[in-house]
């Protein structure tokens, strides 16, 4: 059972951080529905622990960097950074267009790192720390699509199919037609929105696993995405070589793969 406090806390900075701008106390107090003076002791104690600061000028509240740090210190400490960005990079530059690394995190999976290989005046590059919409993009759809049926369509239906404003007119409504976008996916090997996550773009991802073999955990996904204009259909197979060979290279690289194989080459009987 969640503690309350924690709870009202988390919430309180999940909506400063959909708010770069800031928040005013009283906007805070009415979207947590929690009077102004228990909002104001939250806010408090996080801008006493250096999370959240308030502007001496406007008095608006907002997410310090210090979230940020301790996020880009774990992943620094996993060196994610450094076995992402060069895959990325030569994906990027094989595409020509945007790439991302979204990590699966229990039941969620998040953009942490990217590459911009267009080099042309439209770019197409939304923003990054964003937790991923699993039903209406092509990464979660690649992801839903390495699990059980029952376990996909449940997850989604636990979250509903609310969308951000901004996403495209083709976004998925409803769980038939989900469990038709993830059965297009086993079947082709990859995930596709065409007009979902952002008007009059298309994306593509594939999902890669932390080792070799059907049982090991899937990682991660890494996609492609740029502006309808340049990615027609025709240019499909072309992106999805590219994001298979990307996604065998990280499969190489990544840091559980070499735990599991030590595991196998350590002699029977032996611990450590």
């Amino acid at each position: 059972m969640p503690v309350a406090s924690l709870d009202r806390a988390l919430d309180l900075i999940e909506s400063l951080a959909a708010a770069p701008e800031g928040m005013p106390l009283s906007d805070l107090a009415r979207r947590l529905g929690m009077p102004k003076s228990a909002a104001h002791r939250l806010l408090a104690t996080l801008s006493a622990r250096g999370y959240v600061a308030q502007d001496p000028v406007t008095q608006m509240y907002g997410l310090s960097l210090r979230l940020a740090g301790l996020a880009f210190a774990m992943l620094d400490r996993r060196r994610l950074p450094d076995l992402a960005q060069g895959v990325l990079d030569e994906l990027a530059r094989r595409t020509r267009e945007y790439c991302r690394l979204a990590l699966a995190e229990g039941s969620e999976l998040i953009w942490v790192a990217r590459a911009q290989g267009a080099t042309q005046a439209l770019r197409y590059e939304p923003e990054m720390g964003q937790t991923v919409v699993l039903h209406a993009t092509a990464t979660g759809k690649a992801w839903l699509a390495t699990m059980p049926e029952a376990d996909a369509l449940a997850l989604v239906a636990a979250r509903g199919f609310a969308v951000p404003p901004h996403f495209g007119p083709r976004a998925v409504r409803d769980l038939a037609a989900l469990s038709e976008h993830l059965e297009a996916t086993r079947r082709q090997g990859y995930g596709l929105a065409v007009d979902e996550g952002e008007p009059g773009t298309v994306a593509l991802a594939v999902a890669f696993r932390a080792w070799d073999g059907p049982d090991a955990p899937v990682a991660g996904t890494l996609s492609v995405a740029g502006p309808l204009s340049r990615l027609p259909p025709a240019a499909y197979p072309t992106l999805v070589a590219a994001l298979r060979l990307a996604a065998g290279r990280m499969a190489e690289l990544w840091p559980l793969r070499r735990r599991h194989m030590a595991g196998l080459e350590r002699p029977a009987g032996t611990s450590g």
